[in-house]
């Protein structure tokens, strides 16, 4: 299957560069899967479209500020490291720029001192290195909150005054390198009212990687190789939506990375959900069976991605194709800040 058959035109202006005042007053597509039929509403309208007993699968995973500017010790060059992954022991997998500039043994400070990254080896990605952090502080998450910036997608040029909308409102286990960003639209206001509907909300964790924002370069889809991110589901969760399941309800996963993960944990335990944490670098595209879940909300992705690939797995490709050809005309907001689509 060629990567080329998920490629689209979209007009850079549809591109959201910013987040709007009100998280629920976004736009939102409800696509019928079955029959491509769309209908146009607000997302804090979506609750037209959610029946009681179905199931909300949200990701609680909250963006590390990650992203450092420092100095190169004895040149003071300005080096950038946006940290991806903990190894332990105080030992990252980072991307580095300049590169040229970053060997073994380079050390690289932060905030007078506060902070020392010491270079330890390459990685196999372009720019990557391993650094060993040195700090006399008790926690390294605070220093990166003090010392750190959020780590905005490649395609957001713009300031984002409020790091929290870069957040949801539900986030709380730190570990993302980027925002799951189908949750943004959400409120507590709009939560709390979808729980009085009778739809119950569960969590799981993925910890978003930027491998998310990593072009394929492939010809053929099924060359392509996913990167690993690290997940969770609890008890709760896992108790939860198999009640659903048993009940009639719909699982309806909030993001790409939702469908991931019940899906990496269905296909672990023959289609059943159970407890389960480790990592998955499961590939969806069109051919999947789906054992998990019912439907998804999801904002407008990025042409020839793997996250077009699985919403299209999940809704046909001529039916997603179809979509965004009316968001486009529509002139629909794109990407992490833009409008959702509720596939259903």
């Amino acid at each position: 299957m060629e990567v080329s058959l998920y490629d689209f035109d979209l007009p850079k202006e549809l591109i959201a560069q910013t987040p709007i005042t009100d998280r629920a007053a976004s736009r939102l597509m409800v696509l019928n899967r079955r029959t491509g039929e769309v209908v146009h509403t607000r997302f804090s309208q979506i609750l037209e479209h959610l029946k009681p007993g179905d199931v909300l699968v949200l990701n609680d995973s909250r963006v590390r500020p990650a992203r450092l500017i420092g100095m190169k010790e004895g040149t003071g060059a300005n080096i950038e490291l946006l940290l991806l992954k903990p190894l332990g022991e105080d030992r990252w997998e980072a991307l580095v720029k300049p590169a040229k500039r970053v060997k073994e043994g380079t050390v690289i400070l932060f905030g007078d001192g506060q902070l020392k990254a010491v270079a330890e080896e390459q990685t196999e990605v372009a720019g990557g290195r391993v650094f060993r952090l040195e700090y006399e502080a008790d926690d390294v998450e605070k220093l990166f909150e003090q010392l750190g910036q959020m780590p905005l997608p490649p395609y957001i040029h713009e300031q984002l005054d409020d790091p929290e909308r870069y957040q949801t409102v539900f986030s709380r286990v730190v570990g993302s390198a980027a925002a799951p960003t189908a949750g943004l639209h959400f409120t507590e206001e709009l939560l709390e009212r979808i729980r009085q509907k009778g739809v119950e909300t569960a969590f799981i964790t993925l910890h978003v990687g930027l491998g998310t924002f990593r072009p394929v370069t492939v010809e053929h889809v099924e060359e392509h190789q996913m990167h690993a991110e690290y997940y969770e589901v609890g008890e709760e969760t896992a108790g939860i939506i198999r009640r659903a399941k048993e009940r009639g309800g719909r699982v309806i996963a909030v993001g790409t990375t939702s469908v991931r993960t019940l899906e990496t944990v269905a296909n672990q335990f023959d289609g059943e959900i159970r407890a389960s944490s480790g990592w998955t670098d499961i590939f969806i595209y069109p051919g999947y069976t789906f054992r998990a879940v019912d439907g998804l909300i999801t904002n407008f992705h990025l042409p020839k991605s793997t996250l077009l690939m699985l919403v299209s797995a999940f809704a046909s490709r001529e039916h997603i194709l179809a979509a965004y050809q009316e968001a486009v005309r529509e002139r629909y907001r794109f990407f992490s800040f833009g409008d959702a689509m509720l596939i259903i």
